[in-house]
């Protein structure tokens, strides 16, 4: 219920109930933190810092067993479980072997160094070709023009054969996911009781980190391509999914019943009426199936997935910058083209159909290009060497060039660096380390429930308090205390750095197609690019991880708010001028508070981006919950990584449930709802 602050002598009281609730609360918190140990001394109550051992739940040892029994005993009759994985995984590989034949490695038959080759790769000269005549198709020459530099800079640098390799498992994954998303949300749409159903298990998929994704699935298909396309299918899926169901709901009524007068059935009012109505906001469930699938199958070279993800992770390994940063923006680059690309065929308006008396190379003058170049230049590449792989020799290297550059950075600003990472290290991230790995697991819990159930009620408040219980019982309480402390700091930094950012580029044209420019770049990377840069400046620890899940989370932030201050009312702000208000009385006083819930939905997406990466800095030395997962991955441990992963997406389903409580009352205290 929200609280309208009481007026005493025509001034609101700053002292509210709420405000008194949070207060005390905080309070209490600190001083368990501070004394919890002190008080497990004087009681000798190790119950107090530590959840029982003799209580804890073997969740992870549960799995295990399970997942043990699934994959060596489970039979049903005819045919035992591990064939049912052999079969899927069977049905995947075929489509991955022909893509990546026809991208890179070629038609042979026999195989190893018996291996004849029958048909050539499509040369690198059709497949650039391909790719821009799509980018021209879909909306112009500039477009193409920028897909054609993306996918020439790949072979020109040295990065090609690894590109196409996680270009197949790209083009292989996106249909799977889109056309199983699109049956699933039209699958939600048409029953509430499927909807009411899946809506927890997307909830779920798309809080669990992407490592847990990855533990299952590598006891289950093994080692390799195959597994990493599974994965990364699942993870990119859930989106998919959302924007269907959306899509499909917010066709007209009028359409719907214009499709039902004309006689439409069932199947024909949705596949003829329904969606190519939504035919847009679907496509933008595609780009989304697209760029996350580009940034899993990049994650998931950890397992075998191999192609420019594997080239990142080596060179991170060996601390191989020139290597890491060519690797680097060879992702971008394939992201930026494919991002930008299906960008295009999502807004593309229908065009009227060619005229039918024309010949074909006429009504259809790039698709008969395209033939004619894919032709020639593969036929081309059996005689000319340069038609079928760009010359190494005449490919070009910028590792030396970064090598030099991180070096120079390192020489001449390691004082000023090193100053800045202490300064936080000292007065920033420590005190709150120290404060959320003193708060006791007892404190912690009954907290967390109530600050959920003040937010947003009793049950949400049980189902917080029932989470952090079960991160407690399973010997996590540590580990998740660590993760929290990583996010809080990240957020707050995202926050002070995003919002003041997004209230700008709200107010101000020119900053916002400036710094509209610089976030669509960062949302365009994947997760995994953002290691490279901080590792070669900061080394290892948490203040790498820190700057890397801020950059990651910082688009959010800037987005919501600037979109918060773009849709205050216009009469509003004049009422304020009128008023005689100055520019900072009109953005303490109006935009501000009216921006509030779009603030706070920014803040539950800065943190939901944060929580994911936190994952993936695993890489560089953090002790947090996903470096639990990551230690499970390596292990093929199915139990541990799955509790892991179940700890940060508890984590991840309170804060959105808390965060979207209060935005939900900051739009009921402004009238919106």
């Amino acid at each position: 219920m929200a609280d309208h602050p009481p007026l005493k002598g025509g001034k609101a009281r700053w002292l509210t109930g709420g405000r008194l609730f949070w207060l005390i609360l905080l309070a209490v918190t600190w001083a368990a933190s501070t004394w919890s140990f002190a008080l497990y001394k004087a009681l000798d109550a190790r119950w107090i810092v530590r959840f029982p051992k003799a209580y804890q739940i073997s969740v992870d040892d549960w799995l295990s067993d399970f997942t043990k029994w699934l994959v060596e005993d489970l039979s049903f009759g005819w045919f035992t479980f591990r064939d049912v994985t052999r079969f899927i995984a069977s049905l995947i590989e075929a489509p991955y072997d022909l893509v990546r034949s026809l991208l890179l490695d070629g038609f042979a038959k026999g195989q190893g160094q018996q291996a004849v080759e029958i048909v050539p790769a499509l040369s690198w000269i059709a497949i650039i070709f391909v790719f821009v005549a799509l980018a021209k198709y879909a909306r112009g020459w500039k477009l193409a023009a920028l897909v054609g530099t993306c996918f020439a800079y790949l072979a020109i640098f040295g990065q090609w054969d690894s590109a196409m390799v996680t270009l197949a498992s790209v083009l292989i994954a996106v249909p799977i996911g889109a056309v199983g998303g699109l049956l699933l949300g039209i699958a939600a749409y048409r029953s509430a009781q499927m909807e009411r159903l899946m809506r927890p298990v997307l909830d779920l998929m798309q809080t669990v980190p992407v490592f847990a994704y990855l533990v299952p699935i590598l006891v289950l298909f093994g080692f390799g391509p195959v597994a990493a396309l599974i994965a990364t299918v699942i993870y990119a899926m859930p989106p998919m999914v959302r924007n269907t169901t959306v899509a499909l709901q917010s066709v007209p009524e009028q359409l719907i019943e214009a499709g039902k007068m004309m006689g439409c059935k069932r199947r024909q009012l949705m596949w003829k009426v329904m969606v190519p109505a939504a035919l847009p906001s679907i496509m933008v469930g595609v780009n989304q199936v697209i760029m996350l699938t580009l940034n899993m199958v990049i994650i998931a070279s950890m397992i075998g997935a191999g192609g420019l993800g594997y080239d990142v992770l080596t060179s991170l390994r060996r601390l191989d910058i020139g290597g890491g940063v060519e690797a680097g923006f060879a992702i971008v680059v394939m992201a930026i083209a494919l991002d930008r690309l299906s960008q295009a065929f999502a807004e593309r308006q229908l065009r009227p159909q060619p005229d039918l008396s024309l010949p074909l190379p006429k009504r259809y003058p790039w698709v008969t290009a395209t033939i004619a170049v894919i032709v020639c230049a593969t036929l081309a590449s059996l005689f000319i060497p340069f038609f079928r792989v760009y010359p190494a020799e005449q490919a070009l290297t910028t590792g030396t060039i970064w090598e030099t550059t991180i070096a120079w950075i390192n020489i001449n600003f390691f004082d000023a660096i090193d100053a800045v990472k202490t300064f936080l290290l000292t007065w920033l991230l420590l005190p709150v380390k120290q404060f959320f790995g003193g708060i006791p697991w007892p404190v912690g819990v009954v907290v967390t429930g109530l600050a959920a159930g003040r937010a947003g009620g009793w049950r949400l408040g049980l189902l917080a308090a029932a989470m952090m219980l079960f991160i407690a019982a399973t010997g996590l309480w540590n580990k998740a205390m660590i993760t929290i402390y990583l996010t809080s700091v990240a957020v707050l930094l995202a926050s002070v750095i995003g919002i003041p950012l997004g209230i700008w580029a709200g107010q101000n044209a020119r900053a916002n197609s400036v710094i509209g420019a610089i976030i669509d770049t960062l949302q365009t990377l994947p997760s995994f690019v953002y290691l490279i840069p901080v590792i070669m400046l900061f080394r290892v620890g948490d203040f790498s991880a820190l700057i890397a899940i801020v950059l990651y989370a910082l688009a959010p932030a800037v987005r919501y708010a600037a979109h918060g201050i773009r849709s205050i009312d216009p009469e509003l702000i004049e009422a304020g001028k009128v008023a005689g208000c100055t520019n900072w009385q009109l953005l303490r006083r109006i935009k501000l508070p009216l921006a509030a819930p779009s603030l706070l939905l920014g803040l539950n997406q800065t943190i939901m981006l944060a929580l994911s990466m936190l994952v993936i800095t695993a890489l560089v030395g953090t002790r947090d919950l996903g470096q639990e997962v990551y230690i499970a991955l390596t292990k093929a441990n199915v139990g541990k990584g799955i509790v892991a992963g179940l700890g940060v997406a508890f984590l991840a389903i309170i804060a959105d449930r808390v965060v979207n409580a209060l935005a939900r009352q900051s739009r009921e205290r402004l009238g919106l709802e």
